[in-house]
């Protein structure tokens, strides 16, 4: 059995996008953050579970991101916790987004945030609403996986 690595450099994860979305395109976008948001961010300061991705005149932002400012904060900067922030994508990637929201009737949920070298970024994917009956579909699925190998261990 093979056990997943423990990622060192992941700051938050939306654990609840997997349970209520069937995720199909993945993106990696940079974030546009202040020099309070980065400081915050490596505190360990971050969620990401309410977070919802929208494209307004060809640029992509994310709203719902609480980063909680420290309390060594600077007196002179107005710290907004969950603030819109832009994503940075390539225009193409943008217009991806922008077919699947239109015209498949898809929504953007992001998954997790994390450090690549010394850059935040954030893992967002195209995604379709599961309904109730898909959920409890993956429920049965899931137990059953774990039934099948607590049998195959005795």
């Amino acid at each position: 059995m093979k056990k997943k690595q423990n990622n060192n450099n992941t700051i938050a994860r939306n654990k609840k996008a997997r349970h209520d979305y069937h995720l199909t395109s993945k993106f990696e976008a940079g974030l546009e953050l202040q020099g309070w948001e980065v400081k915050s961010i490596r505190a360990g300061k971050a969620n990401i579970t309410d977070a919802y991705v929208y494209v307004n005149n060809g640029e992509a932002f994310v709203t719902n991101i609480r980063i909680q400012p420290l309390s060594e904060a600077s007196s002179h900067v107005i710290c907004d916790p969950t603030r819109t922030r832009k994503l940075l994508l390539n225009k193409r990637e943008i217009e991806e987004l922008m077919g699947g929201l239109d015209r498949q009737g898809l929504t953007i949920v992001a998954t997790a945030m994390y450090w690549k070298a010394c850059w935040v970024k954030l893992e967002i994917y195209l995604a379709r609403g599961k309904q109730d009956h898909d959920k409890r579909n993956d429920i049965k699925d899931r137990e059953w996986s774990r039934q099948k190998e607590r049998l195959m261990k005795h």
